[in-house]
């Protein structure tokens, strides 16, 4: 006979467990303690097995029945319904662990050791950063469950403070997430494919610098004034001696510098084209670098945090130290210097514009004209770094401003 709702409510414990039979194989087990487990009795290959519905009333008594008629159903086509249960529980942990933080982490480490499409140290930390951005609002979700509403929102919250290209390039990277998450069987597709368009686009912006020779020697003896910390100082006027990137020269170690031979070698796990980047020091970059050494040297960092020597320089100090020489954000940066020599080196007209281009370490998209370049330009190269730190002592001393010829059409 069916058990109903009231023979089960009124169902007493007894000393030992016992059963209610309801129909179909399932019954209801009653334990000394009182609890009520549903259970069905099946079998599978002439053996006779046992699945767990649930507690009642948790799971009642219309549930417990669906739940017996989907195991009918399965073992009706060769499947055993403890067996699927298990698996169930399995791919259901599986989606549990594979969140978006996790995914994330994950893609993270995969493209910091991703050979020769390694991210550099700077790119990897800025990254890194960016996707935390979605953890609040996406970290604790399985990935697979994530949908593109949940994504914009949580890019809406990062546009919504202004910040316009961070908000594209963590789309950006979460997109890539999700993409690796498909291409490692955890998601059928990424869910902000549609999203291209949905936010707003940044207006783009260069890095305010000064191109101007005149403007340029009152930047120079401005930062020779300076009284800040030392080594703060001493970055400032290297910078426009070797115009690398701000991060390039942060992250500079002694172990990469040779002041004799008058080299410095950025590896290419340092650099944003993932090349190694050749740098010819002038005699004007030897003398301040000996000067760094004594403070800094001879192992480590070149420019150390003012807090401990196993962190680079913060990437705010030189911009920091321009604001309190009373240039804004829109007059001068530290990336400026790089747009510095950039400008004054291709108007002079003296040296060949891939020199230039190999000097910023601009990528040649043609590989076998750039690897040609690296050969044929290092001799102009090395003249021209020495010829552009006399250029601006000469900028710096305040002496009547050289007039550059006319360029001829190269």
């Amino acid at each position: 006979m069916a058990l109903t709702d009231v023979a089960i409510r009124n169902a007493k414990p007894g000393v030992r467990p016992y059963k209610l039979g309801d129909s179909l194989g399932m019954y209801l087990l009653v334990q000394p303690t009182g609890g009520k487990l549903w259970r069905l009795k099946y079998r599978v290959d002439g053996r006779e097995k046992k699945l767990g519905i649930g507690r009642y009333p948790e799971v009642s008594l219309a549930d417990a029945r669906k739940t017996r008629d989907e195991a009918r159903e399965q073992i009706a086509v060769g499947k055993d319904p403890s067996r699927e249960k298990q698996r169930n529980k399995t791919r259901a942990k599986l989606a549990a662990d594979n969140t978006f933080s996790g995914l994330s982490g994950e893609y993270c480490q995969k493209r910091r050791r991703d050979g020769s499409k390694a991210w550099a140290p700077a790119t990897a930390v800025r990254s890194e950063y960016l996707l935390s951005l979605l953890t609040p609002a996406l970290g604790s979700i399985p990935i697979a469950k994530i949908e593109p509403e949940d994504v914009l929102l949580a890019l809406r919250k990062i546009e919504g403070k202004g910040n316009l290209e961070s908000a594209r390039r963590t789309l950006q990277l979460a997109s890539a997430v999700f993409r690796y998450a498909v291409s490692t069987a955890r998601l059928s597709s990424d869910p902000t494919r549609d999203l291209r368009g949905a936010l707003t686009a940044p207006t783009v912006t260069h890095y305010a610098a000064i191109t101007d020779a005149k403007s340029v020697g009152e930047l120079l003896r401005a930062i020779d004034g300076y009284e800040g910390q030392g080594l703060s100082r001493l970055a400032m006027q290297l910078a426009p001696h070797v115009y690398v990137r701000p991060g390039e020269l942060r992250h500079a170690e002694w172990k990469e510098i040779d002041l004799d031979a008058g080299l410095w070698v950025i590896p290419a796990s340092k650099m944003k084209m993932g090349k190694a980047h050749h740098v010819p020091l002038s005699r004007q970059s030897v003398a301040l670098l000996r000067e760094v050494h004594v403070a800094s040297g001879p192992a480590g960092y070149v420019f150390p945090s003012i807090r401990t020597g196993s962190r680079p320089m913060s990437e705010n100090t030189i911009n920091a130290a321009l604001r309190r020489l009373g240039y804004s954000s829109n007059e001068m940066t530290a990336h400026g210097f790089r747009a510095m020599a950039s400008t004054l080196l291709n108007e002079s007209g003296k040296w060949h514009p891939d020199a230039i281009e190999r000097a910023l370490s601009h990528r040649d998209t043609d590989k076998v004209r750039a690897a040609y370049d690296r050969g044929t330009h290092w001799k102009e190269r090395v003249e021209m770094a020495q010829w552009w730190s006399d250029y601006l002592d000469q900028l710096r001393k305040g002496a009547d401003i050289v007039q550059f010829p006319e360029r001829e059409a190269v």
